[in-house]
């Protein structure tokens, strides 16, 4: 054992080294590696011929050498007394540094209104008592999110809290990581050194040797290290100083990627209810009783950003007389939200700020031109056509580490919080020339009109007809997911593309929606679609395309809003457009859409006209599904033989049709086989109906038409009913509800709940089949429109 200072007996520095080495059967090439010190400076000092090394050599060799408290105040006490001193004096007497249960630096007061963060507190209570047992490594937890979600609240209660999990003291230190200089880890290691007791001569000049010193010191103690505004992982790792019983939080917005082995969790804002409850500890329940719309909206405006809360709550709270919607009418205006969201000196623009000024030109480039995506989420093509670069996906990937983007739920797509979308767009207007941004939101639009019209006219439509390139999505599964995803950015875009009068760009991606129409979107989707590719046609008297886009909105009409008569109108102006264009395709599709809503007319004629148009214009595709109109126009007036016949002729067409075979073609076959097995039920054909249903099923599903999807399904449940299989029927009428539902159609929805309210009637659960007709009427009322005069 290395002796006390205080041991008469000559000590040995040399001796005791290479003892101590060889205890822990390291060479000195080991131990110098793991000290950080040269191989030589070892050997000086084994051999005798550095007899007093420096302080920090010594401390350098703790780590390494497992030194105990006492053993390395020896080694320091022996190192000193070698050296030469201008007088005699007698023998140093030294100590080894004392550690007394404390709080380093100051621990901030805990909140006394903090509300919606139990669960992350519990998580941080099992994690300490994991910690405090000991058995492995110090635990590391990471608590990161965006600026105002309340990190460093919930490291300060944890502190508070668990103080009784760690009596061997709290450490918490400041990193100031969003400042200008944010702190350096030789300083905060030095205050935390000093604090355990280390005098400051002994503290060792080197970061390695100042961490290592603290990790010796600390190594068999429980304490709970909290580490507030960590910049980055090069600030946090010589931090990481606590043994096995130690627990370290690290609040950061950065994620800290780059951290291996520390527990995460990322802060959200709060839920709505756990947002109100945060109000009211601030302005009292009276205040917001008395005013739950106003709360409730207030809540939602502050995007249930704890800070953005807290300062709102504030402004009330210094102003008793106002009332709750007066401060809510001044947060419905972007522009100045942010502004609004001033209390003293919390100001939720500056937290913003600090995390932007914190960002690589590129990035922060990225950040605020990103304010003009009009939808929700975006992916990497938007910031290609923002920006210009070629580092689109690091660019998201370093806006989320910093927390000023999030993960949107769509995999590969991110998101703002509300408020850093209106802070992002006040950087734009500040940092950027309008004509630079005006100028970006153009080759984001073009962009956005250009690829969903390259999407739908290049993976969306028959096998044989002219095909759109579309280099950026190789195949229809990454063509319909881009269409789905950026439907809000396409739409907008394409509105903004009608606003600018770029008539022919809207037609075009209009006309290209026409199969796709079939397979994804919403009705109210292609009401919009094809009404501001109507206008453009008008606009550039277009005779062909107003044809074309009539149509297109008769079909809309009458398959997706069940309006016959509005239908039947827009079908008889194509017509007359298709005419004047002399336009035989038009004008045969015109007939076709007419006899789909005119009860009146002359449906016969009509469809005998279309395939004549079709057969002069030869189109084969379109003469078989004009037959196919034909035969389900026969099977609706009764004559189910007639029917039959015309359908397996169809039938007998596009099962033998050479091509591609598109999610068109799918689509269609699937329209097909499902008109069949309505025919072979009605002439008393139960189970060839229900395979052809299963055919038309997995067409649909090999070409992701959910339309169609939920249509078969639909008749399948129904035809399952009438043959007196009632699980079967009601498991594919919910399948059905769901679907309608995905596509906005309600009137189908209704029809499906009223009969599966009668088939859970009839299977003895009236309680459920209750449910069912309650949810019908719910619907019914939610979109019932009152008759027009």
């Amino acid at each position: 054992m290395v002796k006390a200072p205080d041991d008469p007996r000559p000590q040995d520095l040399g001796t005791v080294v290479r003892a101590r080495r060889e205890r822990a059967r390291l060479t000195q090439e080991e131990l110098a590696e793991h000290a950080g010190i040269s191989v030589r400076a070892i050997s000086d000092i084994e051999r005798g011929v550095a007899r007093s090394p420096q302080r920090r050599t010594i401390a350098a060799l703790a780590g390494p050498l497992r030194l105990s408290e006492v053993e390395l105040g020896g080694l320091l006490a022996t190192a000193k007394a070698a050296r030469p001193r201008p007088e005699p004096t007698a023998p140093a007497t030294a100590t080894a540094p004392v550690f007394s249960p404390a709080v380093v630096g100051v621990l901030p007061p805990e909140v006394d209104d903090l509300v919606g963060r139990a669960a992350e507190l519990a998580d941080v209570r099992d994690l300490a008592e994991v910690a405090a047992a000991g058995g492995r490594a110090g635990e590391v937890l990471v608590l990161s999110g965006p600026p105002g979600t309340g990190k460093t609240a919930v490291a300060t209660s944890a502190a508070h809290a668990l103080g009784g999990l760690f009596p061997d003291g709290r450490i918490f230190l400041k990193l100031r990581g969003m400042a200008e200089v944010p702190g350096t880890p030789a300083d905060l290691l030095h205050v935390v050194l000093r604090s355990l007791g280390v005098d400051g001569v002994r503290v060792p000049a080197e970061v390695e040797q100042r961490t290592n010193l603290c990790r010796f010191l600390l190594r068999d103690r429980r304490v709970l290290i909290v580490l507030d505004d960590a910049a980055d992982e090069a600030q946090v790792r010589p931090l990481l100083l606590g043994g096995s019983r130690s627990l370290t939080l690290v609040t950061s917005r950065q994620m800290l990627v780059g951290l291996a082995g520390v527990h995460r969790a990322a802060l959200e804002v709060l839920s709505r209810d756990a947002a109100v409850e945060l109000v009211v500890s601030i302005v009292g329940p009276a205040r917001v009783a008395g005013e739950p719309r106003a709360s409730a909206e207030l809540v939602e405006l502050c995007g249930r950003l704890p800070l953005a809360l807290r300062i709102a709550g504030n402004r009330l709270a210094s102003r008793p007389q106002w009332p709750i919607d007066r401060l809510v009418g001044q947060l419905r205006d972007r522009g100045g939200r942010l502004t609004a969201l001033t209390a003293g000196d919390l100001r939720l623009r500056g937290v913003f700020d600090m995390s932007y000024r914190q960002l690589r030109e590129r990035a922060a480039t990225a950040f605020r031109r990103l304010s003009l995506v009009p939808g929700a989420d975006f992916a990497a093509g938007a910031v290609v056509a923002l920006t210009g670069s070629d580092e689109a996906d690091d660019l998201l990937e370093e806006l989320a580490d910093a927390s000023l983007l999030q993960p949107s739920p769509e995999q590969g797509r991110y998101q703002f919080h509300d408020l850093l979308r209106v802070f992002a767009a006040e950087c734009l207007v500040r940092d950027e020339p309008p004509e630079v941004a005006r100028e970006a939101e153009e080759r984001l639009t073009a962009w956005l009109v250009r690829t969903a019209t390259g999407a739908a006219g290049s993976h969306f439509r028959p096998s044989g007809t002219p095909r759109v390139a579309c280099a950026e999505l190789p195949d229809h599964v990454a063509a319909g997911r881009w269409l789905e995803v950026e439907r809000t950015n396409w739409l907008p875009a394409l509105r903004r593309t009608a606003a600018r009068g770029a008539h022919r760009e809207v037609i075009a991606l209009a006309r290209a929606m026409h199969w796709y129409s079939e397979i994804g979107g919403t009705a109210a989707t292609w009401h919009e679609v094809f009404g501001l590719g109507l206008d453009s046609a008008l606009a550039i008297d277009d005779r062909l395309a107003e044809a074309a886009l009539r149509n297109f909105l008769s079909w809309t009409e009458f398959t997706l809003f069940d309006r016959p008569a509005e239908a039947a109108e827009l079908a008889r102006s194509a017509r007359t457009a298709a005419e004047a264009a002399g336009d035989l395709r038009e004008q045969a599709w015109a007939r076709v859409y007419l006899t789909n809503c005119d009860p009146d007319a002359d449906h016969k004629t009509l469809l005998d006209e279309a395939i004549a148009l079709f057969t002069r214009a030869g189109n084969a595709l379109d003469l078989h599904i004009a037959r196919m109109h034909r035969g389900t126009r026969l099977h609706q007036s009764g004559d189910h033989q007639a029917a039959a016949v015309e359908l397996a002729a169809c039938i007998d067409f596009f099962s033998h049709r050479a091509g591609e075979n598109t999610p068109v073609d799918s689509t269609i076959h699937g329209y097909l086989m499902w008109r069949s097995a309505e025919n072979l039920a009605a002439i008393g054909s139960p189970e060839l109906a229900l395979r052809h249903c299963e055919q038309a099923l997995a067409l649909f599903r090999a070409g992701t038409a959910t339309m169609g999807e939920a249509t078969v399904l639909r008749t399948w449940g129904t035809l399952a009913h009438s043959q007196g299989d009632l699980p079967e029927a009601r498991t594919r009428l919910l399948e059905a509800l769901d679907l309608f539902g995905q596509v906005g159609q309600p009137r189908r929805q209704i029809e499906i709940l009223d009969e599966i309210a009668d088939i859970t009637q009839r299977s003895g659960d009236p309680r459920t089949a209750n449910h069912h007709r309650q949810h019908a009427a719910a619907l019914t009322e939610a979109n019932y429109e009152p008759p027009t005069e």
